[in-house]
């Protein structure tokens, strides 16, 4: 089994944020892989690795970064896979990783989700997938499926709850 999906969080500290994506992915049995790189202590290894990614089979990159989060970016000026950025938070709430992310110069897009956004990002790569595989389009047919099921299981169960001016 070769990873299509590849993780990358530039601090293990990352790795609870970033579980919610990994358990999403193997959800969907889409095989992925999950590495610590450092745009800023590891450069040379992060350029290697994003240059490398395609020929590995890799299809599409989920980063993840706090404060200054320069890893999506860094990798996605190496490599022409789709990167989706995860801002993780930290100082300011996120907002100061979130705002590096998605302020990148034209020709270097990073699609971004919100602050410890881990399960989105792995959606998004997972309807990425799903244009080429229809596997993969049925399980995440399924998935959104179990979304609605969700929402109205929670509305029957409102329903259920008693208020004295409660209308409904």
């Amino acid at each position: 089994m070769n990873a299509i999906v590849s993780i990358i969080m530039g601090s293990t500290s990352d790795l609870p944020v970033m579980e919610k994506a990994c358990k999403f992915l193997d959800e969907m049995q889409v095989p992925f892989e999950v590495n610590a790189l450092s745009a800023h202590r590891t450069p040379d290894a992060v350029e290697a690795f994003a240059r490398g990614a395609k020929d590995r089979g890799i299809r599409v990159i989920i980063a993840a970064a706090g404060m200054a989060a320069a890893l999506p970016g860094v990798i996605a000026a190496s490599t022409t896979l789709p990167v989706i950025g995860v801002p993780i938070k930290g100082m300011l709430d996120g907002l100061d990783a979130m705002l590096s992310i998605i302020q990148m110069p034209p020709g270097i897009p990073v699609a971004t989700v919100g602050v410890n956004g881990a399960q989105n990002a792995a959606i998004l790569a997972v309807e990425m997938l799903a244009l080429a595989d229809q596997d993969i389009a049925k399980k995440l047919a399924d998935y959104k499926l179990t979304l609605k099921d969700k929402i109205e299981k929670a509305n029957r169960d409102l329903a259920e709850v008693k208020y004295e001016y409660k209308t409904n």
